[in-house]
């Protein structure tokens, strides 16, 4: 398994240098001008282009970017989006508590409902209470999660006013009025997964109950839902933690639709902003972070089977029977 580690790891590095480039190279392929106007910051943006290379040949500027990128961690710095000259990972670092705020909140509702739902579908399968969990399933799966904002905004803020329709501003993240102007969008982010989550819970479980161990298991005398809970679930989780962890992994990755229709001030609201203000060094610094997030996410994701199951080797080779 150390081996397939390590060959997973290369190829996740080769593909982040091959994005990074395509990337950069595209980036500087657009036009971004120093605005008129500015008067001593227009100056100073001039100048601290022309330290970087930005003028010079597109592959000197590459090298020069490389070196400052993974020599001093300095992904440059602020024009258009923050502070004037700000340092780029310090305006993003005070972006993503208010993005992890909200997707923590969102996957600690929907891995639980996902579970039980799931479950009793699983269990009363092809019975009304399967139907109606299969209508739900449908329902959240095919509609886009920023159709649940609007409609959240609209029925639960605007009509009822059970909510604010837009987050409290602020870092008092542990208070009564910042988690009730967060309900919206913690919803609203929660529906998807919870299909999802409810999808494969049934699918697997489903097959493990018609297993021949299970029939074993109500002739000893358990109960159906003993049954369930003390052989079918336990096996019928393992191909389903994976996405479970590919959700924690995603609470840094945040939601570009969700985050600008509640005005969350988190990192995924930022992406947009900057390429429409053409701040192309925070586009590039996010674009990355994203980019290294799923590449050794799945790496993750991948070594959590042999984690929890240890029969199942990664990577091919000899297994032993059991």
């Amino acid at each position: 398994m150390f081996r397939y580690i390590m060959r997973r790891i290369g190829l996740a590095i080769v593909s982040m240098f091959i994005i990074m480039t395509m990337l950069f190279v595209l980036v500087k392929m657009l036009p971004n001008p120093v605005p008129d106007g500015m008067g001593g910051q227009g100056r100073a943006l001039v100048e601290m282009r022309r330290a970087w290379g930005y003028y010079d040949p597109i592959w000197t500027q590459y090298l020069i970017f490389l070196k400052r990128v993974f020599t001093e961690f300095n992904w440059g710095f602020c024009t258009t989006v923050g502070t004037f000259l700000q340092p780029v990972t310090e305006y993003l670092v005070s972006k993503v508590p208010f993005t992890v705020y909200i997707n923590v909140f969102a996957e600690a509702i929907s891995i639980p409902l996902g579970i039980f739902f799931g479950m009793m579908a699983a269990i009363f399968k092809n019975k009304w209470q399967d139907q109606v969990i299969n209508v739900f399933i449908m329902i959240f799966i095919s509609v886009p999660s920023f159709v649940y904002a609007f409609l959240l905004q609209y029925f639960v803020g605007f009509k009822l006013g059970l909510c604010p329709l837009v987050l409290k501003s602020g870092f008092d993240f542990f208070s009564w009025e910042m988690f009730h102007s967060a309900i919206m969008p913690i919803l609203a982010l929660s529906f998807g997964p919870i299909a999802s989550y409810m999808r494969l819970i049934r699918a697997e479980l489903s097959e493990v109950l018609t297993a021949d161990y299970m029939l074993l298991a109500r002739t000893k005398g358990l109960t159906r839902w003993q049954a369930t809970f003390r052989h079918a679930f336990r096996n019928s989780i393992i191909p389903i933690v994976p996405h479970f962890l590919w959700g924690f992994i995603g609470i840094l990755g945040g939601s570009i639709l969700i985050e600008r229709i509640f005005s969350v001030p988190g990192i995924g609201g930022v992406y947009i902003t900057a390429l429409n203000k053409k701040d192309y060094d925070v586009f590039m610094c996010l674009s990355m972070f994203w980019v290294v997030i799923g590449l050794f996410g799945g790496i993750l994701a991948d070594m959590s089977y042999g984690l929890i199951d240890p029969r199942i080797r990664m990577g091919g080779g000899k297994t032993n029977d059991y």
